[in-house]
């Protein structure tokens, strides 16, 4: 019986292209696991009006975690029409697959590492790493949404003094996006970036919010990181707007260790991130509960480029180092993480967005031969 089991989940598009590096690379790693597939993506959502199948969810909870791959997503107007049409006008709503998964197993932290390989030609410096921390389960991204505005809710609104200038505004008119924060969730993704920090011996951390503005939800992010600050002398606690951040990550990118923020502005800036250190080809993250995680490159499903193994395999190579770090496969993890800088810094093997004519699936087979030689060396 193998130690581990992991569900693996293509979804659409690049998914299977970059999920068939991902086993290159596992292959070569010599993982002890049994993988098993499962359905995800658009076409779920089109035959059975569900993008996220209860099946897959019953076949996660038998795995020990999880490798995913992409996923195509719509605004529900254009969702509808992709409906088959014995679905059409049934009141389904579609909603993110990957935000379910995140909710349905409490992935209350994302993690993604923002670090530049020494030779890639797309990095802005070659002396960036940080990581961004990025709170995954409420903010705007809870889903408590309202269109049009059903009038028990706009009355309740309406005992605020600022929705006056809204009490003459039709309901069909109006819609509310609700960004809810509570302490729990607050206290738990800031004091995973000082665990972090401390950790791998990180000076600073980084909150990432807006209390100038936005100042109830942000105020308790900024509260909470205040106190928890407190318990890790010896690390900095620096404080910025999120729209201060995306200039100083442009212009002085190295002066960051670990970046945390709430969900909208984590995922606003780690995309930002990922660019100065090549892109989202580069970006990898980590869904990670109590029990729990999914492990997935940032990038989109990009169906123009489905099937043609075009697209750069690093973003989910370095998800699958971070699934080995979770797994407690750490001398695993860090010699694949020196083959991926052996195999960027060499530039042999370079997909097109690196200015290369390689594919997908041969970047990932150089970083596998590199990985085995130093393995055996």
């Amino acid at each position: 019986m193998a130690k581990y089991h992991i569900a693996c989940l293509p979804g659409d598009g690049v998914g299977n292209d970059v999920m068939e590096a991902a086993h290159i690379i596992l292959q070569a790693v010599d993982l002890d696991a049994e993988y098993t597939y499962g359905d995800i993506g658009w076409e779920f959502w089109k035959t059975e009006g569900n993008p996220l199948p209860d099946r897959t969810i019953e076949l996660l909870k038998q795995t020990d975690c999880c490798l995913f791959g992409a996923i195509t997503s719509k605004p529900n107007d254009d969702a509808q029409k992709d409906l088959i049409p014995s679905l059409q006008n049934k009141g389904i709503v579609y909603s993110s697959a990957i935000v379910r998964l995140r909710q349905e197993f409490n992935l209350h932290t994302n993690l993604r590492p923002c670090k530049a390989y020494e030779g890639n030609p797309l990095n802005l410096r070659d002396d960036i790493d940080l990581v961004v921390f990025r709170e995954n389960t409420e903010g705007l991204y809870a889903g408590v949404e309202f269109r049009p505005v059903p009038q028990q809710v706009f009355d309740a609104l309406c005992t605020h003094k600022k929705m006056q200038k809204f009490k003459d505004t039709a309901l069909d008119d109006l819609a509310v996006s609700c960004r809810v924060f509570t302490r729990k969730a607050c206290q738990n993704i800031v004091r995973q970036a000082f665990e972090y920090a401390k950790k791998h011996n990180r000076k600073t951390v980084t909150l990432v919010e807006k209390p100038n503005v936005i100042r109830e939800t942000s105020g308790m992010m900024v509260q909470e990181a205040r106190q928890i600050a407190k318990d890790y002398p010896n690390i900095e606690l620096w404080e910025t707007n999120v729209d201060a951040m995306c200039m100083w990550l442009v212009k002085n990118p190295q002066d960051y260790d670990v970046l945390v923020a709430s969900n909208m502005f984590g995922d606003i800036i780690s995309d930002l991130a990922a660019q100065i250190v090549g892109g989202l080809g580069f970006a990898a993250s980590g869904n990670i509960g109590d029990n729990y995680a999914v492990f997935e490159p940032t990038h989109g499903s990009a169906p123009k480029y489905a099937g043609q193994y075009r697209v750069n395999p690093v973003a989910m190579i370095r998800s699958v180092k971070l699934m080995l770090d979770w797994l407690g496969e750490t001398e695993k993890a860090a010699h694949l993480d020196h083959a991926i800088a052996h195999v960027i810094k060499e530039g042999k093997k370079k997909t097109y967005d690196m200015g290369g004519s390689n594919t997908t699936l041969e970047v990932a087979e150089a970083i596998a031969s590199v990985y085995e030689q130093k393995a055996v060396a």
